[in-house]
């Protein structure tokens, strides 16, 4: 099944990480949370996780920067930005960065589930 896939959810919304989370393990992934990018990039680090979905707006370091920092300690690894904002000015230099695609808040989370399966799909075949 889907439990030898970690996923993280960089979220400053606590009820929208915790969603996520259940909605995710529901599919049978293991998810691990971070509420803020300095903390998803310490878990990128230590939990080694196989994709990434982080906020593209939130205090402190935002989704770009975070973005970026994870960029350095794992260049692979897939990531879907999280966004409430259709015409985010952020989305280019998010883009720029290399992500799997964009998963906006207001949209089906089959939609999500859709980008999430193609990106591990496309991360797998670069792997092999």
């Amino acid at each position: 099944m889907n439990k030898d896939i970690k996923i993280l959810v960089i979220d400053d919304e606590e009820d929208f990480r915790q969603v996520m989370k259940v909605w995710l393990e529901s599919r049978g992934y293991e998810v691990i949370t971070a509420p803020d990018g300095e903390s998803g990039v310490e878990k990128v680090k230590k939990d080694k996780p196989d994709i990434v979905f982080v906020d593209s707006r939130m205090p402190g370091m935002d989704g770009t920067e975070t973005i970026k920092h994870i960029r350095k300690k794992n260049r692979k690894v897939p990531i879907i930005v999280i966004s409430s904002y259709v015409g985010d000015l952020k989305m280019k230099q998010v883009v720029a960065r290399g992500i799997s695609g964009v998963f906006r808040k207001d949209q089906d989370f089959e939609k999500g589930a859709a980008l999430l399966e193609t990106a591990l799909r496309n991360h797998k075949k670069l792997k092999s």
